[in-house]
This record gives C-alpha cells, structure tokens and sequence, in this order.
C-alpha cells in the first residue's frame, strides 16, 4: 500500500515580490494566482508547494513553478498538451514516464524541456504534468522511447494532499 502523506516542514504567506516573479514565470497559468486571495507556500519533505484558497494549484521543483493538476484542471489550456491512446492512461496514472508510442497527438509548438500537460483521448481531462523530452513533432512521428518526463500524476502525494 502506497503511503499518500506529505511531511509539511513550513507553511506560510507569500511576499508580494515573490508573487510577483512566480506569476511571470507561470506564464498561461499565471491567473492561478488571482488578487484578493489565500496565497501560502508549503515546504513539505518532496516538493513545495503554493496554496491558493488552501488547493495545492502550483508546485515548485527547483525553484521553477509549475501548475499543479489541480490548476490545470481549474484554467486547462489548449497549448502544450500531449494526448495519449487508452493503452497508456493507466501506466501514465501511476507515474509512468510517457512513450512515444502511446502519444496520438500533440502540440506542435512544444520544444524539448517545455511543461506539457498530458491528457487522455477519449474525455480529454489531464492525467499528468511533464517535461517534454523532445519536440511535439517528434513526439507523434516517433514510435521508440520516453517522450515526456513525468513530474506530478494523478493519485500521487499533490494530487491527493488536503490541507
């Protein structure tokens, strides 16, 4: 049985100036982090993470911020998704990196190391967030190796934290 608890280190509210430079390096995402809000940062034992309103929305690995399902599933964009067949929801549900043949679309404007969200192709709802190894267009030709970097999934520690 797989352990879903984060150790919680520190929990407090953002500087406005920190703020600031997370919005701007969110990018698309950043109307996650709307005025006249909750804004907290979580330091746990694997990731930190940013409250808003107390929902885990962005996760910080490395000091890059990045949306959390839970916001991807709040502001979805149209722009660097990956669309995976039946066959890969479930290993990419529990963590899997994603192959290039299980990829059925994706967008073409992704480049190599971008944040992609990847979903499933018959109800299109995001599965995981990831880095993207190779360009979209070489993600659809390929039919060999990882394409996507899994960071966060579906049913891990994020995914099922309450705070």
């Amino acid at each position: 049985m797989r352990c879903c608890y984060l150790r919680i280190k520190k929990r407090y509210h953002l500087k406005k100036k920190y703020l600031k430079e997370v919005k701007e390096k969110l990018g698309i995402y950043s109307d996650l982090l709307p005025d006249n809000v909750q804004i907290e940062m979580l330091e746990t034992d694997v990731e930190d993470l940013i409250l808003v309103d107390g929902e885990p929305l962005i996760m910080v690995l490395d000091g890059i911020p990045y949306p959390a399902l839970k916001g991807v599933l709040q502001r979805f964009s149209e722009s660097h998704y990956v669309v995976v067949d039946r066959g890969a929801v479930k290993f990419v549900a529990n963590g899997a990196d994603v192959m290039s043949p299980g990829i059925v679309e994706a967008d073409p404007q992704i480049k190599e190391g971008d944040v992609v969200i990847v979903i499933e192709e018959s109800h299109r709802k995001p599965l995981a967030i990831g880095r993207a190894l190779i360009s979209g267009k070489a993600m659809v030709e390929s039919q060999q190796g990882k394409a996507v970097k899994t960071l966060h999934y579906v049913g891990d520690k994020i995914w099922s934290l309450e705070v």
